[in-house]
């Protein structure tokens, strides 16, 4: 591709060389460099990418793209651009490299603090329901016709992004879905993206400090730039934050919630619990009227599914599959069931830090179980603060405990389950929990000393298709695990 179709609707200086050089790709790591490329120079908050564009050159770039000044005088063979800002040039640069797929499909984004994961689940399975073909990116990976990859951030770079994007369209897909961060819209990620529908789920503090958002306020201010892109932005009316959010913006709103000018209100709330089926039902007024059952627990899937409800309802999605999708939608390791036995429920959960923990433990507390089990770690490596936190917490909240290994990494199992336990005795002494190092002998013993009646919530490792000791990752997945065991132990 011609550097000028490549730079189409990006503001530019050509500061040498010719807009009819060829490009074979764009890079913005310069360990990549190799002949015919384009090395946009990125000003990060570690490094500055720029020190590196003389070394590309040597590598064969042909072009640099630059946003500030540097010392040319040994690259002049190169063709330079100078953009105000790199990171949004590479944005626009990668949809036109892949040639902006993102409008051959119908494009929705999800932002919020918590609850993105799932309600972008939830909304895959009601598109889905429906006969829609959907590639779906998010904190889980990537989701495309049968496909899973993973990825490093919950919203790619934009080049990732784009490449992602052009997947989709040749595989068939119809609809793009995503989780749209925060650092997403600050960083330029999705730049050159216009979505055809925005979700906002909730807000409270988070990535706030050096690195991510100085303030609460500018957090929330890069949340709301989704809804100056799109064109209905469905909206929770509850949100104490909803109002501030919103400013600026210049999409159609639909709201959902609980409160009665909701567009999509929830009325007649009820828990459901069987042993292989965790949830809730309730009914929907506003706009339209109807019953909905939710295989996921607590008053936060109401949210989720009201939200998913909604999106169904903009599209046009026939009654029939917004009720299907979300009565089967199931999260990959977010409260998700492993039903191996008629006497008691089993859950796995990526719940890994204090708040989660708590917040896990409140929902499932409210079925009313006979017990409450928890099976947690802590990660090796990472603070001990979280392992006081999670220690406590399940001390108050759980009837038993079974302390075991999370990612131990470079740890010693023995000295993060000490840290846990000085938790349990601040959270409640009297706390009843044993010891078993091994996860696996863990989640057997679990199993095997379970009583009619119990809720047993597995944590930390949710997704996860691994366990990590001294560096070294083997598989773990804990469904398979708990499947195999039952199996074998011939449960009913």
């Amino acid at each position: 591709m011609k550097l000028e179709q490549l730079m189409e609707g990006v503001p530019f200086d050509l500061v040498q060389g010719s807009l009819e050089t060829e490009v074979t790709d764009i890079i913005y790591d310069s360990r990549k460099a190799a002949e015919g490329m384009a090395f946009v120079c990125i000003v990060g908050t570690q490094r500055d990418s720029h020190d590196f564009a003389a070394d590309c050159a040597a590598k064969g770039v042909s072009v640099l793209v630059i946003q500030h000044d540097i010392d040319l005088s040994a690259m002049p063979d190169v063709t330079v651009v100078k953009v105000e800002n790199s990171r949004y040039a590479m944005a626009l640069m990668s949809c036109n490299l892949f040639g902006n797929p993102a409008r051959q499909m119908t494009v929705i984004g999800v932002t919020g603090t918590k609850g993105k994961t799932t309600t972008t689940h939830m909304i895959k399975s009601v598109l889905e329901a429906a006969g829609k073909k959907v590639g779906m990116i998010g904190t889980n990976g990537i989701y495309f016709m049968g496909r899973h990859q993973e990825t490093a951030n919950t919203t790619p770079e934009s080049y990732e992004l784009q490449k992602t994007f052009r997947q989709f369209v040749d595989a068939g897909c119809d609809v793009a879905l995503m989780e749209v961060s925060s650092q997403g819209l600050m960083m330029d990620r999705v730049a050159g993206i216009h979505y055809n529908v925005g979700v906002f789920t909730n807000l409270s503090p988070d990535h706030i400090g050096p690195g991510e958002h100085k303030t609460f306020e500018e957090y929330r201010s890069w949340k709301g730039q989704l809804f100056k892109r799109c064109d209905v932005g469905v909206v929770n009316i509850d949100d104490e934050n909803t109002e501030a959010l919103l400013e600026g913006h210049t999409c159609r709103l639909v709201t959902y919630g609980r409160a009665e000018q909701a567009d999509y209100r929830e009325t007649g709330f009820e828990l459901l619990r069987t042993h292989d089926f965790l949830g809730v039902k309730f009914h929907v007024t506003g706009k339209d009227e109807m019953d909905v059952k939710v295989n996921m627990p607590g008053e936060f899937s109401v949210y989720n599914a009201l939200a998913a409800l909604a999106v169904g309802k903009v599209l046009g999605l026939p009654d029939q599959a917004i009720h299907d999708g979300l009565g089967k939608c199931v999260v990959k390791g977010r409260v998700e069931l492993v039903p191996i036995s008629k006497k008691f429920t089993i859950l796995l959960d990526y719940a890994h830090n204090e708040v989660s923990t708590e917040s896990l433990l409140t929902t499932l507390r409210a079925y009313k179980p006979h017990r409450l089990v928890v099976v947690f770690g802590c990660g090796g490596n990472r603070s001990k603060l979280r392992r006081y936190g999670m220690g406590e917490i399940c001390a108050k909240m759980a009837d038993f405990s079974i302390l075991t290994e999370d990612n131990n990494r470079f740890e010693k199992v023995e000295d993060i389950l000490a840290d846990i336990r000085v938790g349990m005795n601040k959270g409640n002494p009297e706390a009843k929990f044993v010891e078993i190092p091994d996860r696996l002998d863990a989640l057997h013993y679990a199993v095997d000393h379970a009583q009619e009646g119990d809720l047993i919530a597995v944590i930390g490792k949710g997704h996860e298709t691994y366990r990590d000791r001294e560096g070294v990752k083997t598989p773990f997945l804990e469904r398979e695990l708990l499947e195999e065991y039952a199996q074998q132990k011939g449960l009913e």
